[in-house]
């Protein structure tokens, strides 16, 4: 792999620009973002380059330059194809929500890239349609570099809404699997939403904190994995998705939730978990949820890796030069409470494996509780319509409408028992 080759980069936000493309460009790679808002795109093309602060708790401020940069404005299709076929590694960092929009213009990419192959002598319409044979049965056609694309998404159904998409989109028999490398994460940075008086100062600065690790999955790469410091391949993907989710972000909710109850008063995040019982009841529940991964995933994740990873996790949770809010931690109660998010489905994940899981339930307790409001006075506009079902209909209307619990299936039933008590 080419240190310096070209990184074509979905998505110009947060996780985009102080956590992917900060890495890659350090590394010496040309990052390309790609974006549909103009006025980011027209900023980063003038400036080529963009300030990462890193915040640290009781220490300055460390700015950070990223250079050699661009961008592409994700409307433009055609654009984006040639950028596609001309990059060496491609990235997403969209939100699952924009993942099914970048999709079309992924489907032209890889159509363009395979039409631009050094040695095909065949036009694009011949390109495309002879997806299904193998480069090398043609006597002097090159092979088809394939592209890996890293989903920066922290989704576990990325993959799945990917090759969905894609194969609806594709050329039938585009062999998807030969040509493109679908490389999940786990993605640990935190990067708090910014004021509108940060972002007047300088459209293109981002805030972040000093965590740089981005863990990916080794196995899939179809090209070599890039040399770049600060990437962290492993084998068992599933297992880091799944600590991120039980514990990270299980954790992160807690401490809002437990905070808020704590001092509904206090809106930052840090000064909260620092209230009587609200980093022990969040680490009650993290210790739960680390006892099934470690025995789900016993080679990948040890109880004493797990143990200090969720040390390590409070600390930063803690760190004020953030500036995170209970609010902003703990709103949108509706995903958060899903059937497979954070809270719900550490409860299963516990309970399917014969694990005690009392401190879970807690978090849930408190997450019905929980009604911090934003700047503005006023709930987060779905956390207003649960309140409204919770008071309205119920917990049973909670359980089966946002929860996605069965009573009649044990394991949900089980659960449902044991967050009612």
């Amino acid at each position: 792999m080419n240190r310096n080759g070209t990184l074509a980069v979905f998505g110009a936000g947060n996780i985009g620009r102080s956590f992917v493309g900060q890495l890659f460009a350090h590394a010496g790679w040309n990052v390309a973002f790609i974006d549909v808002d103009p006025v980011l795109v027209a900023e980063l093309n003038r400036r080529k380059s963009y300030p990462v602060v890193i915040k640290r708790r009781g220490r300055v401020d460390e700015v950070l330059q990223v250079s050699g940069v661009r961008a592409v404005d994700g409307r433009d299709r055609e654009a984006v194809a040639a950028l596609l076929a001309e990059a060496d590694l491609a990235a997403t960092c969209v939100g699952k929500a924009a993942l099914p929009k970048i999709l079309p213009a992924l489907a032209a990419g890889l159509l363009e890239r395979k039409r631009r192959a050094r040695g095909c002598g065949h036009g694009p319409e011949s390109c495309a349609d002879s997806g299904d044979m193998a480069p090398e049965s043609r006597a002097g056609v090159r092979s088809v570099p394939p592209l890996d694309i890293i989903l920066a998404e922290n989704d576990r159904e990325a993959p799945e809404t990917l090759l969905r998409g894609l194969t609806s989109l594709l050329p039938e028999g585009f062999p998807i699997g030969e040509r493109l490398g679908i490389v999940e994460t786990s993605i640990g940075k935190m990067v708090p939403l910014m004021r509108a008086e940060d972002m007047a100062v300088d459209r293109l600065c981002v805030f972040a904190e000093e965590y740089n690790t981005l863990i990916l999955d080794k196995k899939g790469f179809l090209g070599p994995v890039p040399e770049v410091e600060g990437l962290l391949p492993v084998d068992c993907i599933m297992a880091y998705v799944d600590r991120k989710l039980f514990i990270h972000n299980l954790g992160h909710a807690a401490a809002a939730y437990f905070g808020y109850l704590a001092d509904p008063a206090e809106t930052m995040l840090a000064r909260a978990l620092a209230l009587p019982g609200v980093r022990d009841s969040a680490e009650a529940a993290m210790t739960e949820a680390a006892a099934a991964l470690s025995a789900e995933y016993p080679q990948a994740l040890s109880p004493e890796g797990l143990s200090l990873h969720i040390a390590d996790l409070l600390s930063r949770f803690a760190n004020e030069a953030l500036g995170d809010t209970v609010h902003r931690v703990g709103r949108d109660l509706p995903r958060k409470l899903g059937r497979s998010d954070r809270i719900v489905g550490a409860a299963l994940f516990c309970q399917k494996r014969g694990l005690p899981w009392r401190g879970i339930a807690r978090v849930f307790a408190a997450a019905l509780r929980f009604r911090s409001p934003g700047e503005n006075g006023e709930l987060f506009l779905p956390d207003s319509a649960f309140a409204r079902l919770l008071e309205e209909k119920g917990l049973d209307a909670v359980f089966r409408d946002v929860c996605g619990l069965d009573p009649a299936d044990s394991g949900d039933r089980a659960v449902m028992e044991g967050f009612s008590g």
